[in-house]
């Protein structure tokens, strides 16, 4: 837990990262990122590296520092180059659509599943004849671009006899 919050975290070109009163603010091309820092952890920001202290050793301060340094890891990487998830629809008739920021997912049921995406997700359908359609969801914001594909992956997860259902590219379904 508190080997990772050691780590120094270096922060790209054309990044901007400002401390004020318990948060950090992380500003970059793609957008603008915002977190509480635990009480406990010191941040310090010195030549473009910053740097994590922990006030204790006691087992939660070693859990929040390394969780801290991750957290501002992950927001100065969305910031500059940004986060994807790939889904895939695997099964017979399932489709998958997008008006701007509304999806309508076809995945079997008797309705079509309407599901309206947050404007800071990119939302990119594709579909090509023999292969099964693609979702592509990218954002500078690790957290909200998970959620969603969390969500569309609950409307239908893949079954272990065919594996049909919608599964992260890539995935092994244990069959």
């Amino acid at each position: 837990m508190s080997r990772i919050g050691k780590n120094p975290v270096s922060i790209s070109q054309g990044v901007d990262v400002n401390i004020k009163d318990n948060v950090i603010t992380v500003k970059g091309k793609l957008g603008e990122l915002t977190q509480t820092i635990s009480k406990g952890i010191t941040v310090t920001i010195e030549d473009g590296i910053i740097t994590l202290d922990r006030a204790s050793e006691s087992k939660d301060h070693k859990a929040q520092h390394g969780l801290m340094r991750a957290l501002i890891n992950n927001m100065i990487e969305g910031v500059s180059k940004g986060w994807t998830k790939d889904l895939e629809l695997v099964g017979v008739g399932y489709r998958a659509s997008n008006q701007g920021q509304i999806m309508d997912l076809s995945l079997g049921y008797s309705h079509n599943i309407m599901l309206e995406v947050p404007a800071e997700v990119k939302v990119e359908t594709e579909m090509k004849k023999g292969q099964n359609p693609l979702i592509t969801l990218s954002s500078h914001d690790k957290q909200l671009v998970g959620s969603i594909a969390a969500k569309i992956r609950s409307f239908r997860k893949p079954e272990p006899y065919k594996g049909k259902g919608v599964r992260f590219v890539g995935a092994q379904i244990r069959r």
